[in-house]
């Protein structure tokens, strides 16, 4: 088989992933979307994707749904979550419901550390009908190196929450309100919280910073950090697919 029959059979299994993508709204457990991830995988122009450093670099945009747990119910069929579900329950009010806009993982290579930046970058609005339609930015601060050809180990090591880039004065007054130092506790059970807390524990994680009474970030850091593998299925200069440890698989684009 010639390398321009091979090319077009890329392109077309690209072209139906996508297809599949959007009607089944991102979802890659779905019998037609597994499949064409199965089959572009087949096609991988990329050997040893891990140690690819040009192919790995970039702004990458996730078009596959977030694989955040404990996603809630939406008529508008968004992908819903409590705040506390997008940041190890670190950041109050936990409880405060937020649809997810626009995920995005900066990866660039970091010379002094030998690893790559790993952040996942997660844009909101807040959907609460008791808080006004803020938008924000939860980032999971994190890195990875490779371990195998097709493996890469990703470790976290803290977050941050902000408010979106182009919030004008009155928002960020707004943001301040909500997410300050006066705002209280969410109100979740008394296991919940032991639960948070021995997680918490366990990473090694810093309390919440005061609040930026100038730009309204807050962050955290873990010192402990857990640890994962992401396996690359797929890897070329317009997509990427992964495989977690708990095989939940995410498609991304590359930002142009």
């Amino acid at each position: 088989m010639n390398t321009d029959s091979i090319d077009a059979q890329r392109e077309k299994a690209k072209a139906d992933l996508k297809t599949a993508l959007a009607t089944h709204n991102g979802d890659t457990k779905e019998i037609a979307v597994a499949e064409a991830i199965a089959l572009l995988s087949s096609l991988n122009p990329t050997p040893n994707p891990a140690q690819n450093q040009t192919l790995l670099e970039g702004n990458w945009i996730l078009i596959s749904a977030p694989n955040f747990p404990g996603k809630l119910s939406d008529e508008a069929n968004r992908y819903v979550y409590t705040l506390g579900r997008l940041a190890f329950n670190k950041f109050e009010p936990a409880n405060l419901r937020v649809a997810i806009e626009r995920v995005s993982q900066p990866i660039f290579f970091k010379e002094q550390e030998n690893d790559y930046s790993y952040d996942i970058v997660v844009e909101f609005k807040i959907i609460d009908e008791n808080f006004p339609e803020l938008q924000g930015v939860v980032k999971n601060l994190a890195v990875c190196s490779p371990v195998e050809d097709d493996t890469l180990q990703v470790m976290f090591t803290g977050g941050e929450l902000i408010p979106a880039v182009d919030s004008d004065r009155e928002q960020i007054k707004q943001w301040l309100e909500i997410f300050g130092s006066s705002q209280t506790k969410s109100q979740i059970s008394l296991l919940e919280r032991l639960t948070f807390w021995l997680v918490q524990k366990m990473f090694s994680m810093s309390q919440v910073s005061a609040i930026d009474p100038t730009t309204g970030k807050q962050s955290f850091a873990i010192d402990k950090s857990p640890k994962g593998k992401l396996k690359l299925l797929y890897l070329d200069e317009e997509l990427r697919i992964t495989q977690g440890n708990r095989k939940s698989v995410l498609v991304c684009q590359r930002e142009v």
